[in-house]
Order: C-alpha cells, then sequence, then structure tokens
C-alpha cells in the first residue's frame, strides 16, 4: 500500500472508531495494522441486490439500536415486540416493516433472511431456536441464554440446523479488546497468573407496588417461561436485568461482556473453571430486584489462572483507586512479566513499550472482525463461522451463569468444564436449568 493510502485509511479508521481520545491509547503500528484490514467498501454503499432482508423481534431500545446497524447492510422488513407501544416506535423507526405482536407468527415469512433477537433475557434461547428451525440465521443479543441447559440445547440446534448465530459480544470486534488478546495470547507479560474483572454493581432499589398492567402490554407473553406474577412496571423493560427470574444482574449483563474476552486470551472458548467460589456482598431490599447488586465471583481454571470478577461502585476504579472520572468496569490481565487493562475505547500497561512494541508478522492473531453486525451479515452471506456462534456465547454465559450460582448459593462450587457438570453437588446441579411455565416451553417452537 501507498504511503498517501495507508495514511489516508489510517485517519478513517481512526475517525470511525470515535473520539480522539478513545483511540490514543492505541499504539500506531495497531492503527495501521487495523486501517490496513479495514474492507475498501463502506457497508451503506452497497446496492440493494447485495442486501438480505432482515426481521427484528424485541423492540426496545438495544433491539432498535441493533436493527439500526444492522440496516447499512439489509432491509428490515418485519418488527415484532409484545407491548405494542414498542412495536409502534419501531414501525416509525423502520417505515415499511410490518408489525407483530408473536414472533412465531413472523418467522413464518418466506422473505426474512435473517432475525436480529433483542428481546428480554428469558426469551433469547426460545427466540433464537425458533428462528434457526425457521430456516432463518439471528443475530442474538447477549447473554445468549438464561441458563446453562439452554445453552446445550441451542448449540445443539444450531449444529442440526447450521444455521448461521452471532452472539451480541461485540467487544470481540472491537480494536482494543482485540489488541489485549493478542498481545496476551503471544506471552507480551509473560505467563498469565490471574485476571482481575470489574463490573458495574447493579441496583438496589426496593420495595415496588403493584400496578394494572398497561394497555396494548401482553404481560403474560412478557413473562413466558418464567413464574406467573403481579405486574410490577420496574420487573419490565430496561430494569428486568435485576431479577434473578429473568437475569442475572450485572454479572450477567456486563459480565457477559467482560467475561467472554477473558475466555478470548486465555483460549478457552470451548472449556471454563474448574471452581467457582461466590458471595453476595450486601443483602437486597425485600420486595424489590432480587439479583445481588454486590458481590464477588472468584474462578479458578484448569492451568492455575485465577480469575476474580467484581461489582464496584462508581466511586472505584480497576486498581482500587477512588476516582468517580474513571471508567468502573473492565479487565486487568496479571502476567510474569507485567499487566495490560483494557476497557471500551482504553488499553493501558504498566510499562507502554508492552504496547508500543509491535508483534511479529507471524504472529498469530484472534479472529479479525472489526464490525460485529458487519462479521454476521458476511457470515450469512459465505456461509462461515462468525466471530462468536452458538457455541462461543453459550459458553460466555455459562461462565456468568455459573458465577450467579455461585453468589446465591454463597459457597464454592466445583466444576467439570468438559462435561459440564458440577461435580459431586447434587444442589448445585439443580441450578443448571430452571421449570419453565407451559406455554411458554420447548413445545412452543
Amino acid at each position: 500500500m501507498k504511503t498517501t493510502s495507508l495514511i489516508s485509511s489510517r485517519r478513517s479508521f481512526l475517525k470511525a472508531a470515535g473520539a480522539a481520545a478513545a483511540v490514543s491509547s492505541l499504539p500506531s503500528w495497531f492503527v495501521d495494522e487495523c486501517a490496513a484490514q479495514r474492507p475498501r467498501r463502506r457497508a451503506d454503499s452497497l446496492p440493494p441486490s447485495e442486501k438480505i432482508n432482515l426481521a427484528l423481534i424485541g423492540c426496545g431500545g438495544q433491539g432498535r439500536g441493533d436493527a439500526r446497524n444492522a440496516r447499512r447492510y439489509g432491509n428490515i422488513v418485519a418488527v415484532c415486540d409484545v407491548d405494542a407501544g414498542h412495536l409502534a416506535t419501531a414501525q416509525k423507526d423502520f417505515p415499511g416493516a410490518e408489525g407483530y405482536a408473536d414472533f412465531r407468527k413472523l418467522l413464518e415469512r418466506k422473505d426474512v433472511d435473517a432475525v436480529i433477537c433483542g428481546t428480554v433475557d428469558h426469551w433469547h434461547t426460545l427466540v433464537a431456536m425458533a428462528a434457526m428451525k425457521a430456516g432463518k440465521d439471528i443475530y442474538c443479543e447477549k447473554p445468549l441464554t438464561l441458563t446453562i441447559d439452554e445453552g446445550r440445547r441451542l448449540v445443539e440446534v444450531q449444529k442440526q440446523t447450521k444455521r448461521i448465530l452471532q452472539t451480541g459480544t461485540q467487544q470481540r470486534s472491537s480494536a482494543h479488546f482485540r489488541l489485549a488478546c493478542n498481545l496476551v495470547r503471544n506471552g507480551r507479560i509473560g505467563k498469565i497468573k490471574k485476571v482481575e474483572v470489574w463490573l458495574p454493581a447493579g441496583l438496589r432499589q426496593g420495595p415496588f407496588k403493584t400496578s394494572p398492567v398497561p394497555e396494548g402490554f401482553d404481560y403474560d407473553f412478557w413473562l413466558g417461561q418464567t413464574p406467573k406474577v403481579e405486574y410490577v412496571k420496574e420487573r419490565t423493560h430496561f430494569s428486568f436485568r435485576y431479577w434473578w427470574e429473568y437475569s442475572g444482574g450485572t454479572m450477567t449483563d456486563w459480565g457477559a461482556h467482560h467475561n467472554d474476552i477473558v475466555l478470548w486470551a486465555l483460549e478457552m472458548d470451548g472449556s471454563g473453571p474448574v471452581s467457582i467460589e461466590g458471595k453476595q456482598l450486601i443483602d437486597m431490599i425485600p420486595g424489590g430486584f432480587t439479583a445481588a447488586s454486590e458481590y464477588e465471583v472468584t474462578y479458578t481454571y484448569a492451568n492455575g489462572v485465577v480469575h476474580s470478577c467484581k461489582s464496584t461502585t462508581a466511586s472505584e476504579w480497576h486498581g482500587g483507586v477512588k476516582d468517580p472520572n474513571r471508567q468502573q468496569h473492565g479487565i486487568k490481565f496479571h502476567g510474569t512479566d507485567g499487566w495490560i487493562w483494557v476497557t471500551r475505547g482504553v488499553i493501558e500497561a504498566n510499562d507502554r513499550q508492552l504496547l508500543t512494541q509491535k508483534l511479529p508478522e507471524d504472529a498469530p492473531r484472534v479472529y479479525l472482525s472489526n464490525s460485529h453486525m458487519g462479521n454476521f451479515i458476511d457470515c450469512v452471506k459465505s456461509r462461515k463461522t462468525p466471530i462468536c456462534p452458538a457455541d462461543v456465547g453459550h459458553r460466555s454465559a455459562s461462565l456468568c451463569h455459573l458465577g450467579t450460582i455461585a453468589i446465591r448459593l454463597g459457597r464454592k462450587l466445583n466444576w467439570n468444564p468438559a462435561k459440564e457438570q458440577f461435580v459431586g453437588d447434587a444442589e448445585a446441579s439443580s441450578w443448571v436449568s430452571r421449570p419453565m411455565r407451559k406455554p411458554y416451553d420447548y413445545d412452543m417452537i
């Protein structure tokens, strides 16, 4: 590549990556490498003949955001939500898209090539399974599942149908996290001894009052497989993630991102820890959110690496130093020769040269993706495996589920990652799956 062309590409990359401050921590050699690897043609310049038909199931803020991103590569022809208000908003955002209240009716459409699942967590697995069985490829938001057992079943359906499934752990398509994983894998900080993950603390509020179900909201369908309970506004929409019934608090919300990167860096996408120890650090308010807002989990792997995962308040950051201006979540890899800290838009090391020294040309690199949605669309067309397929998304979600089980039981658990079973612990084993309220179980799809 000519020098002027490389400079132009690098400038384009910096602009696309965001504000200069956000990318300034990337070393120049890596910025140049990323620029050289970026596609020559902009996604939004694709001719109509190369665009596919997409549908959105789950039209909340995250789902609509994913669909807006996907619109660069395809046409949003259908949208679905059990909340009539969310559905109406989505139809305004995507003019011409037909609206549905039941995702199964949407999946009957033959003209839909791929689906985006932006539902609440406890609907991810059933929607993803149904989409694949209907012959659709799917981009499914994280965490991929509600339970470990769901993940096993989902992986089997993907293998049987051979559909493309991309898990929405988009940090795998971020330059900062890719650089950190490349450096860790290539021994830049020596042998890894410890990994520390900090996650935002969850909400601790309540008690909450019941109220009438809003008009146009199919609350029973929204509850789905979970227990039937009276309507409480705070159980639904954004704050659903702070209830054990529907999610796992920030452990599965942010943990699905950062713990996923730990597995990627340690080359353990198909494995997991051999022991997990967890505890809740503060009691929740009776009648309020149930998922632990503050907690601590310690994972130990067969190779001896210890991985801690802790909630942190807004006044703390990765070094334990109180600084309200710093991001309160991220990952710190500790090796025999130094450490690397990475979070969104930032990568740091105890010695800057650990970052600025270029990796050899023949050094192994992790899967390259500069756009998570773009990678999904590329794989839909090529039938190649995406950067975070079903089995990888399942393992990342399982790591978080193991953490929530340890937090709820408040003790050490032993785990066999090859068999995906707890060792000699019937009580812990009973948490691998959950009862599913009929008719919202596997029979419905």
